[in-house]
């Protein structure tokens, strides 16, 4: 039977509806059927009156696995991270600990108004560790892009170190024939590289052909010391290997020409500005994204550092562009800026739309809009610090994060 969403404040993201202060929407089975003022169908009804309706949020970027080190790296520079997690706790984690962390993991994001998580997994030394990870975001009913990742132990004697190691096809292979050979399921597949900040050159143009002749994403970390292999971005870029199917996670190195280079050939940013100020990769690259006429999605990264809320990760995005902005105006003309230079409705683009668009999704999710997939947040304006709701966009994904009172996904499952 259809659902007719009634009477809520729909923010649709799509560019052509905007807002509707007081509206409907009617789901019949996994698609959005009407938006309009008012609907009239034979369906079962929910009451929006006084609640958002939202497109699902979309986390571009979180290692979900780290749910169960929950706030152990919250003083960590990114340094000792690598020290404490990858070569020491990520070690102890077995198969059946990746699920109940990966599970826990996506139904906080659930709760949270989230509704498509880009889970970087890189912990899975072994195909039970990459299945078990698959097993719980299947069980938690997101939708997810699981994003095929490899550890980063120190090397023990004998053994090469992980950026010698190249991305191994036969489990891409297997899991495109097996768990997730969908790729118009509910879990699909990704790859999660290294990159030639992580790896040598070698590797990186051996994972970067991979996934092109596979058709995946490939997304890979650009930051952090020094690089792995310098000068490799350009070679791979002679190659013809770099394009859409490449998302850069961070990039605060890159230089002004890699950038514009990048955005040329279409690829996606992917930037965490929480955990990139915290631990100290420096500043969110936003607002150089938009100079080159783009924009980034954005992620949570890591709940062993910070909080899973997408609405606080917004937010610190756009304060942080906000204050890059103001003090070069401060230092150009001593003064403060005439008006803002990033408007709020950019940072709620940049977690719906931005992340369906580096998913290669823009199709089915990101807005709410005729056609595409029922992917829906409806969250309460019940909490007093959500009143009054005079502009609809700010008081609600920039607003303080409450959870969602319910949320309807593409597989046509509720939660409470």
């Amino acid at each position: 039977m259809p659902l007719l969403l009634k009477s809520g404040i729909v923010v649709t993201q799509d560019p052509a509806l905007g807002v509707l202060p007081r509206g409907d929407l009617l789901v019949d089975g996994d698609r959005i059927a009407a938006i309009a003022p008012s609907i009239d169908a034979a369906a079962e009804t929910v009451d929006c009156a006084g609640h958002f309706v939202l497109p699902g949020l979309i986390n571009a970027h979180m290692h979900t696995w780290q749910t169960g080190l929950r706030g152990v790296a919250a003083n960590w520079t990114l340094l000792e991270y690598f020290r404490h997690v990858h070569a020491g706790l990520a070690t102890a984690f077995r198969p059946e600990d990746i699920h109940i962390a990966t599970l826990a993991g996506a139904l906080n994001q659930l709760d949270h108004g989230v509704t498509t998580l880009v889970d970087w997994c890189h912990n899975n030394p072994t195909p039970e560790h990459t299945d078990a990870g698959i097993a719980g975001l299947e069980e938690s009913g997101i939708r997810a892009a699981f994003f095929h990742g490899s550890p980063k132990p120190d090397p023990k004697p004998g053994e090469p170190h992980f950026s010698e190691v190249p991305h191994p096809r036969h489990e891409i292979e297997r899991l495109m024939k097996g768990p997730l050979a969908d790729r118009a399921g509910l879990v699909t597949l990704g790859m999660a590289v290294l990159g030639p900040h992580y790896s040598t050159l070698d590797v990186s143009a051996h994972d970067f052909a991979l996934a092109m002749e596979m058709g995946l994403v490939a997304s890979m970390h650009q930051g952090g010391g020094e690089a792995r292999t310098p000068g490799g971005w350009e070679v791979l870029m002679a190659r013809g290997l770099v394009g859409p199917h490449i998302n850069i996670v961070h990039g605060n190195n890159l230089s002004d020409e890699q950038l514009r280079a990048f955005v040329e050939l279409g690829v996606s940013f992917s930037v965490t500005p929480e955990n990139e100020m915290a631990q100290g990769h420096g500043h969110p690259i936003t607002g150089r994204l938009r100079a080159l006429g783009s924009a980034p999605s954005v992620g949570v990264d890591l709940e062993s550092a910070i909080s899973g809320d997408m609405f606080t990760v917004a937010r610190m995005a756009l304060a942080s562009q906000r204050a890059l902005d103001n003090a070069a105006e401060r230092s150009r003309s001593g003064g403060i800026p005439a008006t803002s230079t990033v408007p709020v409705a950019e940072a709620l683009d940049w977690i719906t739309r931005r992340g369906a668009a580096m998913l290669g999704m823009n199709d089915r999710i990101g807005s709410l809009t005729v056609g595409k997939q029922a992917d829906i947040a409806v969250m309460s304006l019940g909490p007093l610090a959500m009143w009054p709701a005079h502009d609809p966009v700010w008081r609600g994904p920039i607003s303080p994060a409450c959870a969602p009172s319910w949320l309807r996904r593409a597989s046509g499952s509720c939660r409470a």
